[in-house]
């Protein structure tokens, strides 16, 4: 019986272990003059370095998948008035990237 309990126990953290921790974050794309926000908002191979770097800072170890998001996307999130969004004519875009440990 506790051969049995002991190969359950190993299987589940086996399948526990498959399943890497993936979170989305959506951080604001501000044109600095870098170009970085142009690599990240393309998808240009560019971004990939600045999305790997922003994932190993917030402690994760590389970028899925990088890529501009729309308003209408994150439901909830943003001000729909644009009061907090817009500067005078230039508004704040957004991208989102995806990491995993």
């Amino acid at each position: 019986m506790r051969s049995l309990i002991a190969t359950a126990a190993v299987a589940a953290l086996m399948l526990g272990a498959a399943h890497a921790e993936k979170r989305l974050f959506i951080i604001a794309n501000q044109a600095d003059g870098y170009g970085v926000d142009t690599c990240l908002a393309t998808g240009a191979p560019c971004g990939r370095t600045v999305a790997d770097s922003y994932c190993r800072s917030h402690e994760f170890a590389q970028a899925l998948s990088f890529r501009k998001v729309d308003r209408d996307d994150i439901t909830g999130a943003i001000p729909s008035d644009g009061s907090s969004s817009c500067n005078g004519s230039r508004c704040d875009r957004f991208v989102a990237i995806e990491c995993t440990r």
